[in-house]
């Protein structure tokens, strides 16, 4: 009898639970991987084979390092498009023209070809490098920059970009590939006047293919539960579509493109070429951003719906490590393939094993059987892409849902989407961003202002504009501001508390200290004139008495009676102080009297922090109003927000803590007793 080894029953079963979740999933996710590795190889302007390295080396690393179970990361179209992007613009087809002309064609595409992988290669190192220092920085928090409108609004301006550079492989028509600002207008205008060198068995084979694509993937997108894997409709496509082109040569009786030569076996690996990375740092950088972005947005979904999480520093350092070490075997950088991804959840992967499974059988091909798929119609693989950029493209329906729900992120989509497509994804990517963090600061530079009232018979204050129900306190004035107060907004609070409140501090003094000067002034110009008038009637009355000293001394008195008074005289010279009294009238129109508000309380509860420029302003607005009789108390101000005001200094023997309160209702209930016990 059998000896059982210990826990063998377990193995045993753990094994079968693996053989029936990987089996299904590293099946589908091969074919996706090989043969888009293939054809992404294409948009990154190298030879098809290093699209193969791409979809192996990096994803046994990133099994190894990653953090999300269901995520599948290789080859992507959006960042081998940028890698195109990259080799074209560092090394164009101009370089080549005069050795096209004069030599063999092949040493000519040799030589380009070797260099732009040497460029894909000294990109994808960068990139490995920027991804791991900022994940050992903990700088995973960037990506909240790249809300998911502008994400979305990026991949799609990406996809239009892909599915014009394909359109010279499915029509089989050479134009030259274009980079930088506007180059999707310059594709498709150039594939437009080459329309007419269109291959035509190049076209029918790309236009048989894109209908079995389509009509297969919406077979299994309709039966998917009825199917226990979905139907590899790739596989087949590349199968029946490399069969029929090697048995009539497409390639020599129809002048049809094909995948062309597949070198067996492994490259030993080399050292990227150091000189290129300061050309491709902000390229680099773009990719690096983009790639993780994706990446993590991928992960949390699927680690939200099956109850697990996803580190985000991790995810950087994983992406950093399968790039830079693949950069040594002349890989480029990798993202993760929305389709894949979703490919390999669905047929019920569990593990990345399922991606280290498809990766062994990438390696069986390109260590074997490469060459079989030299045969391959280029025009196959640009229907392959086109088609799988069919999920992408469909976010174009997020502008009607948008509309109706967010006209903000409405205008991030729009804005990425249309500065991507026009100003190529690396510039585009950088004016989203950009936009992204002008519409956060502007925002937070315009919050809405309320001013409060209390429900009745409650502790509950709520917008007195919003609700009818809610009143407002006689003598007491709450305002509240949704923002943080900071140097970018603190004008604007002051501005909106002196509107809403209908109280301007410094117009009351500047009037105050106008009505005194005024005072001042005509009571100095009184005093002035009484003097002249008692000189007068001295000076009158001796002048009288020495002309009628030989009259009846009653007509002296008489005419004594008639010098005028000093305080007659008093009263017109009050009257005639200049401008006393149009200007009294005009002090009166704007200064609002205070006597009908003692209190104003500030709710602090949706502050976050106070900077110094905040905390100054505000200690002068609160000496301001203490000026014109107005108490200004603070409530609901959280530990973070009197931690930066303890910081700043704020607090000291003119302004003291006892202005702060936990609640509103707590400041409302101190100034109502302090009124009272004034009042008794």
């Amino acid at each position: 009898m059998a000896t059982q080894l210990p826990n063998q029953g377990i193995y045993i079963r753990r094994c079968n639970f693996w053989f029936e979740h990987w089996s299904d999933a590293a099946t589908s996710n091969t074919f996706h991987s090989l043969f888009l590795g293939l054809a992404y190889a294409i948009l990154a302007s190298v030879p098809p084979v290093f699209g193969l390295y791409t979809s192996f080396f990096p994803v046994l690393l990133y099994m190894v390092f990653g953090t999300s179970r269901h995520v599948s990361v290789g080859t992507f179209a959006v960042i081998s498009l940028m890698v195109g992007g990259v080799a074209i613009k560092l090394v164009p087809d101009d370089m080549f023209v005069d050795s096209l002309n004069v030599t063999n064609d092949s040493l000519a595409l040799s030589e380009r070809d070797a260099m732009r992988i040497n460029v894909a290669a000294a990109t994808a190192f960068l990139t490995g490098i920027l991804q791991l220092c900022l994940g050992l920085l903990h700088f995973g928090f960037v990506v909240v920059y790249l809300t998911d409108p502008i994400v979305r609004g990026f991949t799609t301006a990406a996809a239009v970009h892909v599915i014009v550079s394909q359109l010279k492989y499915f029509l089989g028509i050479k134009t030259q590939r274009y980079s930088g600002p506007l180059s999707v207008i310059y594709s498709f205008l150039a594939v437009c006047k080459s329309i007419k060198e269109t291959n035509v068995a190049t076209i029918i084979v790309g236009g048989i293919c894109v209908v079995i694509l389509f009509g297969v993937k919406e077979v299994n997108a309709r039966c998917k539960d009825r199917f226990v894997a979905p139907i590899p409709v790739e596989l087949i496509v590349v199968i029946i579509s490399t069969g029929v082109s090697a048995g009539i040569n497409l390639a020599g009786n129809y002048e049809v493109d094909v995948v062309g030569y597949i070198p067996t076996g492994l490259r030993t690996p080399v050292l990227p070429d150091l000189s290129l990375l300061s050309a491709v740092l902000a390229d680099s950088v773009a990719i690096a951003v983009v790639a993780f972005s994706m990446t993590i947005s991928m992960g949390k979904i699927f680690a939200l719906k099956h109850g697990y999480t996803v580190n985000g520093n991790q995810e950087l350092i994983a992406l950093g490590i399968s790039n830079f070490i693949g950069s040594f075997f002349q890989t480029f950088p990798i993202g993760t393939s929305m389709s894949r991804s979703l490919v390999q959840e669905s047929t019920g992967g569990k593990t990345q094993v399922a991606g280290g499974l498809s990766a062994c059988v990438v390696l069986l091909v390109i260590v074997a059987f490469g060459y079989l798929f030299e045969p391959l119609p280029q025009t196959v693989l640009a229907a392959i892409v086109m088609v799988n950029l069919k999920g992408i493209l469909k976010q174009v329906m997020d502008i009607p849902l948008l509309w109706q729900t967010s006209k903000h992120e409405l205008t991030l989509w729009s804005v990425s989407f249309i500065a991507s497509l026009l100003l190529g994804l690396d510039y585009g990517l950088v004016v989203a961003i950009g936009f992204a963090i002008f519409g956060v600061v502007f925002r937070t530079q315009s919050p809405k202002y309320r001013i409060l009232g209390q429900v009745p018979n409650t502790d509950i204050y709520w917008d007195v504009e919003a609700y009818e129900e809610v009143q407002e306190i006689p003598g007491i004035k709450i305002f509240q501001s949704n923002s943080s107060l900071y140097f970018g907004n603190v004008d604007m609070y002051m501005s909106a508390l002196q509107e809403k409140i209908e109280i301007d501090p410094s117009a009351i003094l500047l009037a105050k200290k106008s009505l005194e000067k005024k005072e001042k002034q005509k009571a100095k110009l009184a005093e002035g004139k009484k003097s002249i008038f008692l000189k007068l009637r001295k000076s009158q009355k001796e002048s009288v008495i020495r002309e009628v000293v030989l009259e009846d001394p009653q007509n002296v008195q008489k005419r004594i009676s008639n010098i005028p008074k000093p305080e007659e005289n008093q009263a017109s010279a009050e009257a005639d102080v200049p401008g006393e009294n149009h200007d009294g009238k005009e002090q009166e129109a704007f200064v609002k009297s205070t006597s009908d508000i003692h209190s104003l309380i500030l709710d602090f509860s949706p502050v976050n922090f106070v900077d110094s420029v905040g905390a100054k302003g505000l200690k002068m607005m609160l000496k301001k109003y203490e000026q014109i009789g107005i108490e200004v108390f603070i409530a609901g101000c959280n530990a973070s927000v009197l931690a930066d005001l303890e910081r700043l200094k704020f607090f000291d023997s003119s302004t003291t803590r006892d202005l702060l309160f936990h609640r509103v209702h707590d400041a409302v209930l101190h100034c109502q007793y302090k009124v009272a016990s004034e009042l008794c």
